[in-house]
Order: C-alpha cells, then structure tokens, then sequence
C-alpha cells in the first residue's frame, strides 16, 4: 500500500517524449544502444550524432540494465538508454528484466541528482511485450521506487498512440485507486 504521494509524482501523458524538458528522458535502447526503431529512433534522430557518439563510448548494455548519456539536441538535459527484455513466454525471466530496468533508470537519476525524467512503454514495440502487463508492471516497480525515494519528484509515463495512453490510464486509475 503507497500513500497518495506517491501516486500524485506519476503522470500519463500522449504524445512524443522526444520534446519533453525534463531532467531525463528514457530510451527503449537496443544492447547495442545503436539506435533502432520506435522510440529509440526517434530519441537518435532528435538527439542528433553526438548521441550515437556518445552511446559508442559505452559500449553495450545488458538486458534489464541502463546506461547515461547526455541529452545534446534534445530539451531533456539527458538520456538514461534501458535495455528491456524481448518477450518469450512471461517465464523466462522477463518479468524481473523489465522491472530491473525501470529500477536501474530511476536509480541512476537518484545517483546523478535527477529529479524529473520520462518514461516509454518499453519493450511493448517490436520486444513483443503485452502492452497490460508491461503497463502494470511498470507503474508497480515505478511506484515502489518513489516510495523510497522522495527526491524524485515527478515522473512521467509517455504514450505515442491514443489507444495506449486511454489504457494506460485505465490501469494506472485502478492501481493508484487501490494504493498497490
């Protein structure tokens, strides 16, 4: 059970996380933070070259991890590349992947000071995720998180399609309604 607090730092937003100003956004990256489609291209191609620059200097990322980077041409100040798992069965790990990226995202906004950032729906794209249960996880390791750690102060959960954004907030109204 959360207090309302915790719920009040979240929100839902339609639309491109791509034009956000907040401290960080969220990439759906790839292992190889190349650059792919869906949100991922849309961060590289807005971000501009200095980003595949600076995601070649990292190196790769493992699945359920994430990695930092400047935002350059984009109005969040920085980028936080989450590799979500690619979905098989919902038993082979994927559930915990998923949740540890978010993890791994929010904590290095807690280890570099961040207190806003924007998050995608990851690994529901081309990764095969069911958008639901991505949804609900999401919003449960989110909010588990923030409970923690007051210091984040917002945070926000973008949807490119209306179809996503009305059942997001279907279910983040029905979570939050019953504090879990």
């Amino acid at each position: 059970m959360y207090n309302a607090n915790v719920w009040s730092r979240i929100e839902l937003q339609q639309g491109d996380i791509t034009g956000l100003a907040v401290d960080a956004i969220v990439n759906a990256a790839n292992s190889r933070l190349a650059g792919g489609g869906g949100v991922d291209g849309a961060i590289h191609r807005a971000a501009g070259p200095e980003l595949v620059a600076a995601c070649s200097r990292l190196g790769s990322c493992q699945t359920g991890d994430a990695k930092l980077t400047p935002g350059f041409n984009l109005p969040a100040k920085h980028v936080i590349h989450a590799v979500g798992p690619v979905y098989r069965d919902g038993r082979s790990g994927e559930p915990e992947a998923l949740a540890s990226c978010y993890r791994r995202s929010l904590q290095i906004a807690v280890d570099y000071g961040l207190e806003t950032l924007a998050f995608p729906a990851i690994s529901t794209g081309v990764y095969g995720y069911p958008f639901t249960d991505a949804t609900r996880l999401a919003f449960s390791t989110t909010a588990d998180f923030l409970a923690a750690y007051p210091n984040i102060t917002r945070v926000i959960f973008v949807y490119f399609s209306p179809e996503d954004a009305r059942c997001a907030r279907d279910i983040f109204n029905e979570l939050s309604a019953t504090g879990k």
